[in-house]
């Protein structure tokens, strides 16, 4: 009698675990993960395809500061991006700024915005010990300004006589806002209201602090040939 001929498994292999990043790029991505997660998907995605195709290869900023930040941070860690702009309203005018990855990259882009989210996120909640890298203890704080920066860029900002504030949908970033003003040296609050988190510092010393850590520097003239 003939044996039966052997079954396949055609389970797709498991994809091996990507390599961790080094601190240059892991900040860009990082920081890019978290200018992501402070916008809406797209106007005309639903939710729940939008949480199984994130990172969207379309994001929308209504501001242009953020999506010229993206598009810098892209394009340090090798990921092309369209830039397209929207002008709507009637009586109140507003611009909409579209980013889009290009189809080829569109893999390479998901992959990095996921280990730059979980890599950064780790980082930031790795409690500090006796003898850390030199590297570690420099980089560690700027991932916190990151964070804070694409939020105050990104985000919905919430300014009152006593507070610095902004509103975010995304639990996660929240918690990684008030994790990273401590690590700043800065107390922060974290206030749930209605389907958003607002997460706020006090004005003053706290507040400047913020600012001060999370202004770029103004990009440099070009010198004489």
């Amino acid at each position: 009698m003939a044996s039966e001929p052997a079954v396949l498994d055609r389970r797709p292999p498991l994809s091996l675990p990507s390599p961790p990043l080094d601190w240059l790029t892991l900040a860009d991505a990082f920081e890019a993960a978290c200018l992501l997660r402070c916008m809406p998907p797209p106007a005309g995605v639903r939710p729940a395809r939008a949480a199984v195709a994130y990172p969207a290869p379309v994001v929308e900023f209504n501001r242009e500061d953020a999506a010229q930040r993206m598009r810098q941070l892209l394009d340090r860690v090798g990921i092309p991006v369209g830039h397209e702009l929207a002008v709507g309203g009637l009586r109140r005018r507003y611009e909409l700024h579209r980013l889009r990855v290009p189809h080829e990259h569109r893999v390479d882009y998901a992959r990095l915005m996921a280990v730059g989210w979980r890599q950064g996120r780790r980082e930031l909640f790795t409690p500090s010990v006796p003898g850390a890298s030199t590297a570690r203890r420099i980089w560690v704080p700027r991932l916190a300004e990151a964070a804070w920066r694409s939020a105050l860029l990104a985000g919905g900002r919430h300014v009152r006589r006593h507070i610095l504030g902004v509103r975010l949908t995304d639990r996660e970033l929240a918690a990684v806002l008030i994790r990273s003003a401590a690590l700043l040296g800065v107390p922060a609050q974290l206030r749930p209201g209605t389907g958003c988190f607002l997460v706020s510092v006090a004005k003053g010393p706290d507040r400047d602090r913020i600012l001060d850590r999370t202004t770029l520097a103004p990009a440099r003239a070009a010198g004489p040939a």
